[in-house]
């Protein structure tokens, strides 16, 4: 069979997996396998709520969205691109990526390839996904289907670094599957591929890739708890710094959503399985999980240094998502931040024109004022998630949610031109 013409399905029409699919679905018909009908209905009507595929992309697609696992028979060629979050514990939750793996399997042939795109530890692919294969398929790995690894590198919101600009990581179990793998990519992918040496590599080059970028921001988190007790605004002290050449720039702020969040204890937890207890990564992650603490105690502060009365004040969170301009809400550390100010006894009311309500209140327990117009004054403005929407508007906007137009304005990742405060707001920032 010509390596480009292999006949594709995609398990996982999230974030990841529709950017994929719909790559494909330019070139060929591709299987777009979801088990949330509500996402293959609204997906049938061009409806995309993630904002990661624009309409008229999704228009030029020729894909096949389906709930029944039996349409899957028609491809030979399965991209398996579901969640892998972690559990309370912070353990790797595999279940979504087992469950379909069975899904997969029990329509597997011979001469399939499947490609795994979630992120897991090193070693999961042949440890914990073959098998299920194997065992749900009663076909024999390497002899009757083959397998490979090729990790996503999706950041959410990003229009310009996509699916097909992206060099793309890819990995099979043997050199002809290797070979296969490539060339379906290659087809699609303009910035082509990088041939990992064995799954095991393209699996570690996935979490080290999130790892890294974790320690350099906890790095920056601590800064900013150090420089916060010395009165030194941190943001001044790291555009100093950048003026460097080899001066690495990271920002300082909340670590959240699915990936950076996420991905180290992918790691830690294969580690620490072998013996090994990681100390740098689980102090960094411990840095970057305790941030909404910190940011929701100095907004306590601030408020106590004005005078207010801390129990029963309002404060308003602007932005729940776990970064700006993404609906995304899965693992956003703004939570952390609004438990916290609760147990304050702070009435907190939150905004945010790119989240669904429904989807919050059911995850977090939250409910969200629908729009401005429902907002009390607040003695103080959180502003978490610098959405295009907030950074829109001017300094009037945020003085109109502070009552009397007087109060503080903590603004997390210090978007808003503090050569504009008005009289009467205090400004802080991390």
């Amino acid at each position: 069979m010509n390596t480009h013409n292999r006949l594709i399905s995609v398990v996982g029409l999230g974030y990841v997996g529709l950017p994929v699919a719909v790559e494909f679905g330019k070139t060929r018909q591709v299987i777009g396998f979801d088990i949330n009908s509500t996402r293959i209905d609204e997906l049938k009507q061009g409806i995309e709520r993630t904002n990661e595929v624009e309409a008229h992309d999704l228009a030029e697609t020729d894909i096949l969205y389906t709930c029944n696992a039996d349409d899957l028979k028609k491809a030979d060629f399965h991209i398996v691109a579901v969640p892998t979050p972690v559990n309370n514990a912070k353990q790797p939750d595999l279940s979504p990526v087992i469950n379909a793996s069975r899904t997969v399997g029990r329509q597997l042939k011979k001469g399939d390839i499947v490609v795994y795109e979630s992120t897991v530890y090193p070693g999961a692919t042949e440890e914990e996904c073959i098998p299920v294969l194997e065992k749900e398929s009663g076909l024999k790995w390497q002899v009757d289907f083959n397998v490979g690894y090729s990790p996503e590198r999706i950041n959410p919101g990003d229009k310009v670094h996509t699916f097909k600009t992206i060099t793309k990581v890819v990995s099979g179990d043997t050199p002809e599957t290797l070979a296969i793998v490539s060339a379906v990519y290659e087809s699609v992918v303009t910035a082509g591929v990088h041939r990992a040496a064995t799954i095991k590599v393209a699996e570690a080059a996935k979490v080290i890739e999130n790892t890294q970028r974790d320690l350099n921001i906890s790095l920056m988190n601590e800064l900013a708890l150090i420089f916060n007790k010395m009165d030194i605004d941190t943001r001044d002290v790291l555009a100093a710094a950048s003026s460097k050449w080899n001066f690495l720039p990271f920002d300082p702020g909340l670590v959240g959503g699915h990936c950076i969040g996420v991905d180290p204890y992918y790691l830690t937890y294969k580690a620490s399985v072998l013996g090994y207890t990681p100390q740098v990564i689980l102090s960094g992650r411990g840095i970057n999980d305790s941030m909404g603490s910190f940011i929701a105690t100095q907004t306590v502060k601030e408020l106590i240094n004005s005078g207010v009365c801390v129990k029963g004040s309002v404060v308003t969170v602007l932005g729940f998502t776990f970064k700006e301009n993404v609906p995304d809400i899965r693992n956003t550390r703004v939570i952390d931040i609004i438990r916290e100010l609760m147990d304050y006894g702070i009435n907190v009311q939150v905004f945010d024109p790119m989240s669904d309500i429904h989807e919050i209140k059911e995850e977090y327990d939250v409910e969200l004022v629908v729009n401005e117009d429902g907002l009390k004054p607040a003695k103080a403005i959180l502003f978490a998630v610098p959405h295009q929407y907030f950074m829109e508007k001017d300094w009037s906007y945020m003085a109109n949610l502070l009552e009397n137009k007087t109060g503080i304005v903590l603004d997390v990742k210090a978007k808003l031109d503090r050569t504009k405060v008005p009289e009467g707001i205090k400004l802080w920032r991390l």
